[in-house]
């Protein structure tokens, strides 16, 4: 399967593996708040599909990228794959779901207060939603892809103009996780740095995503090589979730009808 940018992390490849983990992980911290009939909104390539289809009576996902429909139909047969933009969700009834994921998807939504809107009509009363995005304190760069990314209280806000019920939880990290963390914060200053004019702030997002993603490649390939072993023994273990939000990565939300 092609990767068609570096928001889509590849299972295969070390350089990429604390990343990969670290997105992977958020399926497996919603198992306890999954069940019935489930809607994953941004499915991507299916990396959550077999940890959560097992806990649930049906599972539909949304995704916008329509070449990877054929991929996701072939390996799960189960389920009901629907390609649109959203938001709205076209053809979705109201109060269909007992449950919808959607994991990295907010930062990509122009209009996030339609999204929000939307999972709300689509869940059932007393349904529960379950949503991660970055946490901007520690984001080391713009990143194109993103149409905007959140602190806490602002993604609080937010999801409070459409659920009244809320609870704000983060993902984060063991010090394997951190130390990666410091390694790439020192990497990606060297190259901002080199940024005189300041063109990361400056140009288009559509014209910095190229650029923007083959250093990000290169950076992570760099991490590897200088420190293979830590990079290559994070996984799943090394994240874990929090209620301190000040040392989240990840914002984890659970947003209830």
């Amino acid at each position: 399967m092609t990767i068609y940018s570096t928001e889509i992390t590849s299972e295969t490849d070390i350089a990429e593996g604390p990343i990969h983990h670290r997105l992977k992980k958020a399926y497996y911290l919603a198992v306890p708040y999954v069940h019935g009939d489930l809607l994953e909104v941004g499915c991507g390539e299916g990396r959550g599909v077999e940890i959560l289809s097992p806990l649930v009576k049906s599972y539909t996902a949304i995704d916008k990228i329509i070449e990877i429909e054929d991929s996701i139909k072939e390996k799960f047969s189960d389920i009901l794959f629907l390609n649109m933009h959203i938001p709205p969700f076209v053809g979705i009834q109201d109060n269909s779901f007992d449950t919808v994921v959607s994991f990295q998807v907010i930062e990509h939504i122009e209009d996030d207060l339609k999204y929000l809107q939307e999972i709300y009509r689509v869940l059932k009363p007393g349904g529960m939603a379950v949503i991660t995005t970055p946490n901007i304190n520690w984001t080391l760069t713009r990143n194109p892809w993103h149409v905007r990314e959140y602190t806490p209280t602002e993604l609080l806000q937010l999801c409070q103009k459409v659920f009244q019920n809320v609870t704000t939880k983060g993902i984060s990290g063991n010090q394997n996780v951190w130390d990666y963390y410091e390694q790439n914060k020192k990497s990606v200053a060297k190259y901002k740095r080199l940024d005189i004019f300041g063109l990361e702030k400056r140009l288009p997002a559509s014209i910095l995503r190229i650029p923007y993603d083959i250093l990000n490649k290169f950076n992570r390939n760099q991490l590897k090589k200088s420190n293979e072993g830590l990079v290559s023994n994070i996984g799943q273990k090394d994240f874990f979730l929090t209620d301190d939000l000040d040392k989240s990565l990840d914002l984890f939300y659970l947003l209830t009808k």
